[in-house]
């Protein structure tokens, strides 16, 4: 009887020491990356940032592969610039001036991102760090997907 209650009480420990360590994951308090518990917000995007994009456009029903490179100067406050962008569209180089956006970042990490003078539209995960950024894009004909990496403050 002895060794059936040691046994049981060893499970119920083991039990519970899984139970708090999950507990601890889900909750995020403890987080392998040596991120901080934050809140994410427009604040989190400060600095400049290099996306790197690619995937396919679909261009008179066809899909063509395109890649992007492009600087992002995010303000803290909902807005960026792109000082600039380099786009190869089935190997065609475009070169684009520089634009502005504007993002939205909800207290999960969460948002999105539109670029002003192209209507373009992404939505956004963000590390809760701020330095980098997963994107998908939302338009029509269009499978384009990267991330975008913090490089100065």
């Amino acid at each position: 009887m002895k060794r059936i209650i040691d046994t049981l009480t060893s499970a119920s420990s083991l039990a519970s020491l899984l139970g708090l360590a999950m507990t601890i994951a889900i909750s995020g308090a403890a987080r392998g990356d040596g991120e901080s518990q934050n809140v994410c917000g427009p604040q989190t995007l400060r600095g400049s940032y290099v996306l790197n994009l690619h995937g396919f456009t679909i261009v008179n029903g066809v899909a063509q592969p395109i890649a992007v490179f492009e600087g992002l100067d995010f303000n803290g406050d909902g807005t960026f610039s792109n000082p600039f962008a380099t786009v190869s569209i089935n190997g065609l180089i475009l070169r684009f001036p520089p634009g502005t956006g504007s993002y939205t970042l909800d207290a999960s990490c969460e948002g999105t991102l539109t670029f002003t003078e192209t209507a373009i539209h992404y939505d956004i995960s963000v590390r809760p760090n701020g330095k980098e950024i997963w994107m998908i894009e939302t338009d029509a004909n269009s499978v384009l997907n990267g991330t975008a990496e913090k490089v100065s403050h």
